[in-house]
Protein backbone atom coordinates (compact mmCIF):
# COMPACT_ATOMS: atom_id res chain seq x y z
CA UNK A 1 0.00 0.00 0.00
CA UNK A 2 2.67 2.25 0.91
CA UNK A 3 4.42 1.99 -3.23
CA UNK A 4 1.17 3.45 -4.17
CA UNK A 5 0.51 5.85 -1.24
CA UNK A 6 4.17 7.13 -2.82
CA UNK A 7 3.01 7.06 -6.34
CA UNK A 8 0.00 9.62 -5.76
CA UNK A 9 2.14 11.88 -3.70
CA UNK A 10 4.72 12.32 -6.79
CA UNK A 11 2.11 12.54 -9.16
CA UNK A 12 1.23 16.23 -6.64
CA UNK A 13 5.13 17.32 -7.10
CA UNK A 14 5.76 16.05 -10.36
CA UNK A 15 4.19 16.45 -13.90
CA UNK A 16 2.87 12.77 -14.87
CA UNK A 17 3.57 13.63 -18.61
CA UNK A 18 6.79 15.65 -18.77
CA UNK A 19 7.63 13.44 -15.79
CA UNK A 20 9.67 16.94 -14.79
CA UNK A 21 8.98 19.54 -12.28
CA UNK A 22 9.22 23.06 -11.31
CA UNK A 23 9.71 23.12 -7.63
CA UNK A 24 10.06 27.11 -5.76
CA UNK A 25 12.36 26.41 -2.23
CA UNK A 26 10.80 28.74 0.15
CA UNK A 27 12.51 27.90 3.19
CA UNK A 28 15.31 30.39 2.90
CA UNK A 29 13.57 32.61 6.00
CA UNK A 30 15.42 30.08 8.42
CA UNK A 31 18.56 30.15 6.86
CA UNK A 32 19.24 33.29 6.04
CA UNK A 33 16.24 35.49 7.37
CA UNK A 34 13.06 37.54 5.59
CA UNK A 35 14.93 38.62 2.36
CA UNK A 36 12.71 40.25 0.01
CA UNK A 37 10.27 38.40 -1.23
CA UNK A 38 9.34 36.33 1.49
CA UNK A 39 7.42 38.79 3.65
CA UNK A 40 4.24 38.16 2.48
CA UNK A 41 4.01 34.16 2.59
CA UNK A 42 0.58 33.88 1.48
CA UNK A 43 0.97 36.02 -1.18
CA UNK A 44 4.14 34.72 -3.15
CA UNK A 45 2.80 31.07 -2.62
CA UNK A 46 -0.39 32.10 -4.68
CA UNK A 47 1.87 33.49 -7.49
CA UNK A 48 3.76 30.97 -7.74
CA UNK A 49 0.50 28.53 -7.77
CA UNK A 50 -0.91 30.58 -10.72
CA UNK A 51 2.18 30.52 -12.11
CA UNK A 52 2.14 26.77 -12.59
CA UNK A 53 4.94 25.79 -10.15
CA UNK A 54 4.66 21.80 -9.50
CA UNK A 55 5.31 22.41 -5.72
CA UNK A 56 6.85 24.45 -3.16
CA UNK A 57 9.12 23.93 -0.70
CA UNK A 58 8.27 25.65 3.11
CA UNK A 59 9.41 24.71 6.97
CA UNK A 60 6.21 23.28 9.38
CA UNK A 61 5.66 26.94 10.56
CA UNK A 62 4.93 28.52 7.32
CA UNK A 63 2.92 26.08 6.18
CA UNK A 64 0.07 27.35 8.58
CA UNK A 65 0.84 30.86 8.57
CA UNK A 66 1.25 30.77 4.46
CA UNK A 67 -2.17 28.67 3.86
CA UNK A 68 -4.46 30.10 1.39
CA UNK A 69 -7.59 28.63 1.13
CA UNK A 70 -7.88 30.16 -2.12
CA UNK A 71 -6.44 30.22 -5.34
CA UNK A 72 -4.67 27.66 -7.41
CA UNK A 73 -3.69 24.39 -5.30
CA UNK A 74 0.27 23.34 -5.58
CA UNK A 75 2.08 20.32 -4.35
CA UNK A 76 3.93 20.80 -0.91
CA UNK A 77 6.95 19.90 0.44
CA UNK A 78 7.61 19.91 4.37
CA UNK A 79 11.16 21.01 4.72
CA UNK A 80 12.97 18.89 7.96
CA UNK A 81 16.33 20.08 8.17
CA UNK A 82 18.02 23.21 8.87
CA UNK A 83 20.57 25.73 10.39
CA UNK A 84 20.83 29.67 10.49
CA UNK A 85 23.88 31.63 8.88
CA UNK A 86 23.81 33.74 12.35
CA UNK A 87 25.94 30.79 13.54
CA UNK A 88 29.19 29.37 13.14
CA UNK A 89 28.24 25.95 11.59
CA UNK A 90 25.93 27.18 9.08
CA UNK A 91 26.80 24.06 7.27
CA UNK A 92 25.62 21.16 10.06
CA UNK A 93 21.91 20.68 8.61
CA UNK A 94 19.66 19.46 12.33
CA UNK A 95 16.90 17.86 12.30
CA UNK A 96 13.96 20.55 12.54
CA UNK A 97 10.73 18.67 12.37
CA UNK A 98 9.51 14.87 11.93
CA UNK A 99 7.90 13.00 8.68
CA UNK A 100 5.53 12.15 11.07
CA UNK A 101 4.36 16.22 11.67
CA UNK A 102 4.81 16.44 7.43
CA UNK A 103 2.00 13.62 7.32
CA UNK A 104 -0.24 15.15 10.23
CA UNK A 105 0.42 18.97 8.25
CA UNK A 106 -0.38 17.30 4.20
CA UNK A 107 2.44 17.04 2.93
CA UNK A 108 2.65 15.78 -0.16
CA UNK A 109 6.31 15.29 0.09
CA UNK A 110 9.08 16.19 2.42
CA UNK A 111 12.99 17.11 2.02
CA UNK A 112 16.06 17.56 4.20
CA UNK A 113 19.55 19.11 2.97
CA UNK A 114 22.91 17.76 3.20
CA UNK A 115 26.39 19.11 2.90
CA UNK A 116 28.86 16.25 1.57
CA UNK A 117 32.31 16.94 2.67
CA UNK A 118 31.11 19.10 5.99
CA UNK A 119 32.71 18.69 9.41
CA UNK A 120 29.14 17.25 10.14
CA UNK A 121 28.75 15.22 7.25
CA UNK A 122 28.61 11.26 8.94
CA UNK A 123 25.78 12.51 11.03
CA UNK A 124 23.90 14.06 8.25
CA UNK A 125 24.37 10.97 6.09
CA UNK A 126 22.88 9.25 9.29
CA UNK A 127 20.16 11.38 9.32
CA UNK A 128 19.53 11.53 5.77
CA UNK A 129 19.08 7.16 5.81
CA UNK A 130 17.22 7.63 8.85
CA UNK A 131 14.34 9.86 7.00
CA UNK A 132 14.24 7.88 4.14
CA UNK A 133 13.22 4.94 5.97
CA UNK A 134 10.71 6.80 7.45
CA UNK A 135 9.40 7.74 4.19
CA UNK A 136 9.55 4.37 2.62
CA UNK A 137 7.53 2.92 5.94
CA UNK A 138 4.89 5.77 4.99
CA UNK A 139 5.01 6.21 1.28
CA UNK A 140 6.16 9.91 1.46
CA UNK A 141 8.13 11.02 -1.37
CA UNK A 142 11.45 12.44 -0.40
CA UNK A 143 13.59 15.24 -1.81
CA UNK A 144 17.29 15.26 -0.80
CA UNK A 145 18.92 18.66 -1.52
CA UNK A 146 22.71 17.07 -2.29
CA UNK A 147 25.97 19.58 -2.32
CA UNK A 148 29.45 19.32 -2.35
CA UNK A 149 29.88 21.75 0.36
CA UNK A 150 33.08 21.19 2.67
CA UNK A 151 36.48 19.61 2.51
CA UNK A 152 38.23 16.57 0.84
CA UNK A 153 40.30 13.99 2.44
CA UNK A 154 43.23 15.98 2.37
CA UNK A 155 41.68 19.09 3.66
CA UNK A 156 41.15 21.13 0.42
CA UNK A 157 37.65 22.76 -0.52
CA UNK A 158 35.42 21.16 -2.18
CA UNK A 159 34.57 22.75 -5.59
CA UNK A 160 30.93 22.49 -5.20
CA UNK A 161 30.08 22.53 -9.19
CA UNK A 162 32.84 19.90 -10.19
CA UNK A 163 31.23 17.07 -12.26
CA UNK A 164 32.99 14.72 -10.13
CA UNK A 165 31.93 15.87 -6.93
CA UNK A 166 28.56 16.81 -7.77
CA UNK A 167 27.85 13.26 -9.28
CA UNK A 168 29.07 11.47 -6.29
CA UNK A 169 26.84 13.72 -3.68
CA UNK A 170 23.71 13.37 -6.01
CA UNK A 171 24.59 9.49 -6.01
CA UNK A 172 24.92 9.54 -2.16
CA UNK A 173 21.15 10.92 -1.69
CA UNK A 174 20.35 7.97 -4.11
CA UNK A 175 22.01 4.97 -2.73
CA UNK A 176 20.11 6.55 0.95
CA UNK A 177 16.85 5.99 -0.64
CA UNK A 178 15.82 10.07 -1.95
CA UNK A 179 13.43 9.81 -4.56
CA UNK A 180 14.52 13.19 -6.04
CA UNK A 181 17.82 14.57 -5.88
CA UNK A 182 18.22 18.37 -6.06
CA UNK A 183 22.03 19.46 -6.58
CA UNK A 184 24.38 22.15 -8.19
CA UNK A 185 24.67 22.32 -12.17
CA UNK A 186 28.23 21.71 -13.44
CA UNK A 187 28.07 24.64 -16.21
CA UNK A 188 27.63 22.33 -19.17
CA UNK A 189 25.49 19.42 -20.07
CA UNK A 190 28.32 17.22 -21.14
CA UNK A 191 29.05 16.85 -17.41
CA UNK A 192 25.60 17.15 -16.46
CA UNK A 193 25.19 14.41 -18.26
CA UNK A 194 27.68 12.27 -15.78
CA UNK A 195 25.36 13.50 -13.27
CA UNK A 196 22.34 12.48 -14.15
CA UNK A 197 23.96 8.88 -15.73
CA UNK A 198 25.30 8.13 -12.14
CA UNK A 199 21.97 8.61 -10.40
CA UNK A 200 19.04 6.02 -10.79
CA UNK A 201 16.26 8.41 -9.47
CA UNK A 202 15.41 12.36 -11.18
CA UNK A 203 17.85 14.61 -10.73
CA UNK A 204 16.94 18.43 -10.27
CA UNK A 205 19.28 21.72 -10.62
CA UNK A 206 19.43 24.20 -7.59
CA UNK A 207 18.25 28.01 -9.43
CA UNK A 208 21.33 29.33 -7.53
CA UNK A 209 21.40 33.07 -6.59
CA UNK A 210 19.39 35.90 -7.97
CA UNK A 211 20.49 36.49 -12.12
CA UNK A 212 19.43 40.09 -13.19
CA UNK A 213 18.75 39.78 -16.31
CA UNK A 214 17.67 36.21 -15.95
CA UNK A 215 18.75 34.77 -19.60
CA UNK A 216 22.01 32.76 -17.65
CA UNK A 217 19.36 31.34 -15.46
CA UNK A 218 17.23 29.83 -18.01
CA UNK A 219 20.19 28.63 -20.20
CA UNK A 220 21.22 26.54 -16.75
CA UNK A 221 17.91 25.41 -16.68
CA UNK A 222 17.46 24.60 -20.57
CA UNK A 223 20.95 23.07 -20.34
CA UNK A 224 20.33 21.01 -17.67
CA UNK A 225 16.98 19.33 -19.79
CA UNK A 226 18.97 18.47 -22.28
CA UNK A 227 21.36 16.62 -20.22
CA UNK A 228 19.04 14.49 -19.22
CA UNK A 229 17.76 16.29 -16.12
CA UNK A 230 14.33 16.57 -14.37
CA UNK A 231 13.76 19.97 -13.87
CA UNK A 232 14.17 22.90 -10.93
CA UNK A 233 14.33 24.14 -7.75
CA UNK A 234 14.79 27.57 -8.08
CA UNK A 235 14.14 29.87 -5.27
CA UNK A 236 15.39 33.71 -5.80
CA UNK A 237 15.37 33.42 -9.05
CA UNK A 238 11.94 33.20 -9.12
CA UNK A 239 10.22 35.05 -5.43
CA UNK A 240 12.72 37.78 -6.09
CA UNK A 241 11.38 38.21 -9.61
CA UNK A 242 10.20 41.41 -10.77
CA UNK A 243 7.20 39.19 -11.88
CA UNK A 244 7.20 35.91 -10.15
CA UNK A 245 4.00 34.72 -12.25
CA UNK A 246 5.59 35.56 -15.73
CA UNK A 247 8.88 33.86 -15.15
CA UNK A 248 7.51 30.37 -13.56
CA UNK A 249 5.44 30.46 -17.02
CA UNK A 250 8.26 30.47 -19.22
CA UNK A 251 10.30 27.77 -16.51
CA UNK A 252 6.64 25.80 -17.37
CA UNK A 253 8.08 26.77 -21.07
CA UNK A 254 11.51 25.30 -20.95
CA UNK A 255 11.10 22.30 -18.61
CA UNK A 256 7.47 20.96 -19.97
CA UNK A 257 7.62 22.04 -23.16
CA UNK A 258 11.04 22.06 -24.46
CA UNK A 259 11.05 25.97 -25.40
CA UNK A 260 13.90 27.82 -26.40
CA UNK A 261 16.02 29.88 -24.30
CA UNK A 262 15.88 32.76 -26.81
CA UNK A 263 11.65 32.08 -27.17
CA UNK A 264 12.09 32.19 -23.02
CA UNK A 265 13.53 35.60 -23.00
CA UNK A 266 11.42 37.04 -25.92
CA UNK A 267 8.32 36.23 -23.60
CA UNK A 268 10.27 37.66 -20.55
CA UNK A 269 10.78 40.58 -21.42
CA UNK A 270 7.22 40.61 -23.32
CA UNK A 271 5.78 40.51 -19.98
CA UNK A 272 7.63 42.98 -18.21
CA UNK A 273 6.76 45.39 -20.75
CA UNK A 274 2.87 44.58 -19.90
CA UNK A 275 3.22 44.88 -16.03
CA UNK A 276 4.88 48.13 -16.60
Amino acid sequence: MTDIGKKIRMDRIMNRDTKRTIIIPMDHGLSIGPVQGLQNMPEIINKVAKGGANAVVLHKGIISTGYRGYGEDVGMIMHLSGSSNLGRYGGNKVEVATVCEAIKMGADAVSVHINIGSDTESEQLRYLGRVAGECAEWGMPLLAMMYPRGKDKDGNKLDPYKAENVAHAARIGAELGADIIKTNYTGDPETFKRVVAGCPVPVITAGGEKTDPPEAFFQSVYESITAGGSGVAAGRNVFQDKDPISIIQVLYGIIHEDMTVEKAMKEYQFNLLRIR
